[in-house]
């Protein structure tokens, strides 16, 4: 009877209990979470709220950033990326970063305010072509043609040579470029293979003869000449009055070096024979400036030698033969004059240099610089002032300084002893004007700054 009475009680007192602490808990509510506007949005995938095609100008690893230049109005901005970005090509395919490169041109969504990047992709419209060197800049840099086609060069398109941003003018005549546009503009230029610099010393032999660094380039010696070349080991070739000498160098990105070929030794001059063959037969052949008798063997010191060829009512040829054995042959044949042409009938057969190839023909436009201008029409260089100014690899003063005017692709390098050496391109025109240019102050050099 007692335990009849006992259970209903306690489970009563139990269920009485249960109640004051459930009672309990909702009287004491937990204070309300006070939340202020910081700006933050936790990191995910799909977080964004801007969006830009861009090309990427510089990606640092180590900090987790991608800098990024807006085409339209050529600003640099930089976002941080992390785990959640993702990385795609044009066909919207997954890549890791190291595929993302300098140049790229691509399209990106972030967080505007905090600079998180959400995702990048290689833009599906741009193209891209590699190992350019058959490229020549338009006047005011406002076009760029590309061996036979011709694009319109976009005012802020980023031209990047290694770590650096760089312009227009920096590009050099044997720089190999990575070229990026969309349609027929361009917007990004990458230097893939720049240039340094080569000064001789000792070279009193040599002035009035030739240089040639390996299949890059050849020009006469003259005084206190540095040459423009692009970066790589070569092998350097020096000739005058029948005697050569062979050295080795190696040419760095932006950095000047000197060739002492003081210790290269006279010999006993060398001399080849030359059988030319001339059509029509009545074409007259001078060599250096001299009349020579083509109906015999021609005897010429090794070496490199100016030859033109005319006749009346064809077109004069100009060009430059090397001299490297005994006995070689030569044949030319002149292009008939065409008789609605009123210009002038000099003319220069575009012949391929092979360095090593004997008695061969050199195009003359790219071995020698044509110093002679109109006298009305000048170029100044006025500034940074001081520095050593170089035309085309010969020495012309410090500047400020004027030198005559020719139309064509000139290379200009300034120089000044504890700066680095800097080299502009300049796209001069045929009238009767004066021109001038200030260039930046050059940079003090890395041992200076030390």
């Amino acid at each position: 009877m007692k335990r009849r009475i006992t259970i209903p009680v306690l489970f009563m007192m139990l269920l009485c209990s249960g109640c004051a602490r459930s009672t309990m808990t909702e009287q004491q509510p937990a204070a309300k979470e006070q939340i202020s506007d910081t700006g933050y949005v936790k990191a995910s995938a799909g977080n964004y709220d801007s969006a830009d095609t861009a090309v990427v100008v510089k990606i640092n690893e180590e900090e987790e950033t991608i800098t990024l230049m807006n085409y339209v109005v050529g600003k640099n901005y930089t976002l941080q990326y992390d785990g959640t970005t993702t990385i795609s090509d044009k066909y919207q395919q997954a890549i890791a970063l190291a595929q993302i490169a300098q140049g790229d041109i691509v399209d990106v969504t972030f967080m505007k305010r905090q600079k998180r990047l959400n995702s990048i992709q290689l833009s599906a419209k741009a193209w891209v072509y590699e190992d350019v060197t058959k490229y020549e800049l338009g006047r005011n840099h406002k076009s760029m043609t590309i061996g036979q086609d011709e694009y319109k060069l976009d005012e802020h398109a980023a031209v990047i040579s290694g770590e650096k941003q760089a312009e227009f003018m920096d590009l050099t005549d044997g720089d190999t470029l990575i070229v990026r546009g969309v349609d027929k503009t361009i917007y990004s230029i990458v230097v893939d293979r720049g240039h340094g610099y080569l000064r001789l010393i000792n070279d009193e032999y040599f002035i009035g003869g030739w240089i040639e660094v390996g299949q890059e380039l050849i020009q006469p010696v003259t005084e206190g000449m540095l040459l423009a070349v692009p970066e790589g080991v070569y092998q350097v070739l020096l000739t005058n009055k029948g005697i050569e000498g062979n050295k080795e160098v190696t040419i760095i990105r932006d950095s000047e070096v000197e060739l002492d070929v003081g210790d290269i030794k006279a010999e006993e001059i060398k001399y080849g024979n030359i059988v030319f063959s001339l059509k029509p037969a009545e074409a007259k052949l001078r060599i250096d400036g001299k009349a020579v008798d083509t109906g015999d063997k021609v005897k010429l010191e090794y070496g490199i030698h100016q030859m033109i060829a005319e006749a009346a009512g064809y077109k004069t040829i100009t060009q430059y033969v090397k001299v490297g054995q005994e006995l070689a042959k030569i044949d030319l044949e002149l292009e008939l004059q065409e008789k609605e042409d009123t210009t002038d009938t000099t003319d220069t057969t575009d012949t391929t240099y092979q360095p090593g190839v004997s008695a061969n023909t050199i195009s003359s436009n790219n071995t020698v610089t044509n110093t002679a201008g109109n006298a009305a029409s000048k170029v100044s260089i006025d500034a940074p002032k001081g520095a050593e100014v170089y035309v085309d690899g010969r020495y012309v003063g410090t500047a400020p300084v004027t030198f005559a005017k020719t139309e064509g692709s000139h290379t200009v390098i300034l120089r000044k002893d504890g700066c680095q050496t800097k080299s502009y391109t300049l796209q001069l025109d045929a009238t009767q004007k004066d021109i001038s240019y200030s260039f930046a102050d050059l940079v003090a050099s890395i041992s200076k700054k030390e």
